[in-house]
């Protein structure tokens, strides 16, 4: 079937794969994180006071289920959220001491992974395919289909 070897549908696949060996490899660590969880956690710990907002923008993750993210987060301990003094309708997160332990904890075995997601690769493949990826994501962005 042609559609098997379309590109939307590959990259589907390998989204899946992808989540798969993250569940697996944090299961196998007794971790209860999810990949976007990480990449929400990343982004507070890097940017303490973000608004949940700028969490959305810097994982490009749609900005009205983000609080869910963050909600998980908070009831793990992980970020703790406030209201902002400068805009009380706007809630600022911040990670906290377990937050940047866990993160710590993970990072390696997150970093390790990346060779599983992208196996039968040689490095060299490696790079071309996140250059290209990098290409068709900075073009989609460009034309405001992403965020």
């Amino acid at each position: 079937m042609k559609a098997h070897s379309m590109a939307g549908h590959l990259i589907r696949r390998l989204n899946q794969h992808s989540t798969q060996v993250f569940t697996r490899r944090m299961q196998e660590m007794g971790m209860d994180l999810t990949s976007v969880q990480f990449a929400a956690l990343e982004a507070i710990l890097t940017h303490p006071g973000i608004d949940q907002a700028g969490v959305a923008a810097h994982i490009a993750y749609d900005r009205a289920t983000i609080g869910g993210v963050i909600d998980r987060l908070v009831q793990k301990g992980l970020v703790e959220r406030q209201t902002s003094k400068r805009d009380r309708r706007a809630k600022e997160v911040r990670g906290t001491a377990q937050g940047q332990a866990a993160f710590d904890q993970v990072l390696p075995v997150v970093t390790d992974l990346q060779t599983e997601v992208l196996g039968g690769l040689d490095a060299a493949e490696v790079e071309i395919f996140l250059s290209l990826a990098r290409k068709v994501i900075n073009a989609a962005a460009d034309q405001s289909e992403l965020p």
